[in-house]
């Protein structure tokens, strides 16, 4: 499955997805605009993640961009934005509550969307990868990272607070300390530096980006795919809750997974001692 540009649509090429063999690519296309996302673009790849999340052909999900220079900068505030929604002829132009819901409909749902797949997701950086783009790629559950590439937290450089998740997902990456120096100083953060404080998993020169990412990306979809989306869901809610409510759900998300066929192929696998063929549910 692969999707294209149509005349009606306001994404074009900028946006491009294709599923094959169990690996949902999704490619931002808009090198010469830093790889930023238009709100249409931003929404989109929200869309697209929640369909793979459901889609029993999608086993595995990967976020990377074109051209040399930029993984995603963040918003492009410069391109298409939806319309306003129609309000009374006497009411001003901000409401109270605007503003909060702009984050939690744009930005913020795009980063869910990431963390709530079901689906294991793999972010492959190739560039610059700043801001809310610097947040999209910490949101997914790998980071494959080209060595020329840098992470930068970019919002006190334009005099705002971080958003897209950030303080929620930096934090719990690099712990308080860490997270307070890269939000208030805004400084680059080199591959290598990215790596060594965990920000990444794997660090490849750019030229094997993207050999690397089918690798993992087909280790992925040839496991029990919904042993390791429970294993994401478990680790994810790790940090948010005491240890008998994390022990209680693990509990759970056993019983279920011992149910599903991919378990009892892995069973079957080890007593006949051959390898296993998980299907991915």
């Amino acid at each position: 499955m692969s999707d294209s540009a149509t005349t009606d649509d306001p994404i074009g090429d900028d946006l491009t997805r294709r599923t094959e063999d169990g690996v949902c690519w999704i490619t931002i296309n808009r090198p010469e605009a830093g790889n930023a996302l238009t709100q249409f673009m931003r929404d989109r790849i929200a869309e697209w993640v929640r369909e793979a999340s459901g889609d029993l052909y999608v086993r595995v999900v990967v976020i990377t961009a074109a051209g040399d220079k930029a993984f995603c900068t963040g918003a492009d505030l410069r391109g298409g934005q939806r319309p306003a929604r129609p309000r009374p002829h006497d009411a001003p132009e901000q409401v109270v509550g605007d503003g909060a819901r702009t984050i939690r409909d744009g930005w913020q749902a795009l980063v869910t969307s990431v963390l709530d797949c079901e689906k294991p997701v793999i972010a492959g950086v190739n560039g610059t990868a700043a801001g809310g783009g610097m947040h999209l790629a910490l949101a997914c559950d790998l980071v494959v990272m080209a060595e020329e590439a840098k992470f930068v937290e970019v919002f006190v450089r334009r005099g705002i607070a971080p958003d897209a998740g950030g303080a929620w997902i930096l934090t719990r990456l690099v712990g308080i300390q860490k997270a307070k120096e890269l939000f208030f100083f805004g400084d680059d953060v080199p591959a290598a530096e990215a790596h060594r404080i965990g920000l990444v998993n794997r660090l490849v020169p750019r030229a094997e980006l993207r050999t690397t990412l089918e690798e993992w990306a087909t280790r992925l979809a040839e496991g029990p795919t919904k042993a390791i989306g429970v294993a994401k869901w478990l680790t994810n809610r790790a940090l948010d809750v005491d240890r008998a409510t994390s022990l209680s759900e693990e509990a759970m998300g056993q019983e279920l997974v011992t149910r599903t066929q991919d378990s009892q192929e892995g069973i079957a696998s080890f007593v006949e001692r051959r390898p296993a063929s998980f299907r991915g549910w």
